[in-house]
């Protein structure tokens, strides 16, 4: 693996930049999780290659299972493996023709549901992926487990080896890997009787399996040659959310409460959200925030830390009431239709801000989610109205790291468009608060 930055006890050692790393106590390093596994004891013999190609070994003491003070090029050299499978939901099999390369990628790789939170189907690892797995207790884990009946779930993912799921799991189990489990709800295939008889399969993990959550099916306008499913309804989301009510650790995410049209349980109802990024309790952490800022305080350790200026009483323009006739209000909320009736009820006090619901035409309007709405999209959704001082949309509508929507229009491109700062915002209760306030 190949040194870029080197600091800490790895410096003293004699590492450089520029070295590559081939083995930690006599052990071959390919990976990051190798690195972190090997280099856990306090006394560490390091096999080094500088650029010239010769190979040299350096002793390093530090403190056990700290940072020895090494950053690589990459984490996983090579890039992570990708699916293998077929499935009949896959939403990236949706996407539109002529987008960017990287969209239609599919990654399928265990480091990246260690190093990311991804998910994984479990179908590329070979026997000693499993046993390094085992080994090195690699937790947690984030399993796209779907079905547990093995022949549905070769039916779903259209992979012979789709059906090895639960044994798989059963050894991560017995190893001491811990794992968060996710079903993506296809009513027509893992619904039903079907569904319950996955959460039984599941609770036979014990404590190994962390939680489980049921999300639903997202379905495009771009689904041609592709297996016909049909949407959640309301009646498919109420039925999950009774079923997911009969078993611990069990959550529907926010979209199958929104689509069941039930209200979304408290924040303690969640536990300690060990899938909020998976869209299960993000409106209520949301809301338990917000009304901890507004009412000057915070609670929970899933709070942010509160900041005295955020107070309701330091911010009177956003409870003044509706502004006059000609004047322009200060700002606008754009996000998808699933958020916008919330978002909506929240900012109600604040008559000086606009919540607009953006339409998908990229992909559909099947899809309405905030997340997946394009430049092009908030453009359509945006364009003469009355946008006030500025534009505030999710931050989740960007490339990672970027300034670049899924259709490759830039932030500053919608801003010149719309004529006004469009702002991302992270998706929590202070981002949004800061966002209003300028």
């Amino acid at each position: 693996m190949l040194i870029t930055q080197v600091s800490g006890a790895a410096r003293r050692a004699g590492a450089r930049p520029g070295d590559t790393l081939i083995s930690v106590n006599g052990n071959p390093v390919s990976d990051i999780l190798d690195v972190r596994y090997y280099t856990y004891e306090p006394k560490l013999r390091l096999e080094l290659r500088a650029p010239g190609g010769v190979a040299r070994f350096v002793l390093l003491r530090h403190e056990t299972g700290g940072d020895v003070g090494l950053a690589f090029e990459s984490d996983i050299p090579g890039g992570g493996r990708t699916c293998a499978n077929g499935c009949v939901f896959c939403f990236i099999d949706q996407n539109p023709p002529g987008c960017r390369e990287s969209l239609y990628v599919k990654d399928d790789d265990a480091r990246l549901s260690f190093l990311q939170g991804n998910y994984i189907s479990l179908t590329n690892l070979a026997e000693r992926d499993i046993a390094r797995i085992c080994r090195m207790r690699i937790s947690p884990l984030g399993i796209s487990v779907h079905a547990a009946d093995p022949a549905l779930r070769v039916r779903m993912l259209r992979n012979g080896r789709a059906g090895e799921c639960l044994s798989v799991m059963r050894r991560f189990a017995g190893a001491g890997v811990r794992m968060n489990a996710q079903i993506v709800l296809c009513p027509g295939y893992n619904d039903g009787g079907a569904l319950r008889n996955t959460l039984c399969e599941l609770q036979t993990l014990g404590g190994a399996l962390i939680s489980t959550s049921i999300v639903p099916v997202g379905l495009t306008r771009h689904r041609g040659g592709l297996p016909v499913l049909r949407p959640v309804t309301r009646e498919d989301a109420l039925a999950a959310v009774e079923a997911a009510s009969r078993f611990p650790n069990v959550w529907c995410s926010d979209e199958i409460y929104l689509r069941a049209e039930l209200p979304i349980p408290p924040a303690e109802f969640y536990s300690d959200f060990p899938q909020l990024e998976n869209g299960v309790g993000m409106i209520a952490l949301f809301q338990e925030e917000w009304d901890a800022i507004v009412s000057g305080s915070m609670r929970g350790p899933q709070a942010v830390a509160f900041r005295p200026e955020l107070t309701l009483a330091g911010s009177p323009d956003l409870r003044a009431p509706s502004l006059p006739a000609g004047r322009r209000s200060p700002s606008t909320v754009a996000t998808g239709y699933a958020a916008a009736p919330f978002l909506t009820k929240l900012l109600e006090p604040f008559p000086s801000v606009t919540v607009v619901p953006v339409e998908n035409r990229f992909f559909g309007d099947s899809v309405d989610v905030a997340g997946l709405l394009t430049g092009s999209d908030l453009l359509s959704g945006l364009q003469g109205r009355d946008l006030g001082e500025r534009v505030l949309i999710p931050s989740s509508t960007l490339r990672r790291g970027e300034d670049i929507f899924l259709d490759d229009m830039t932030v500053s491109e919608l801003s010149e468009k719309l004529g006004v700062p469009v702002i991302p915002v992270e998706p929590d209760a202070e981002a949004l608060w800061r966002g209003l306030r300028g």
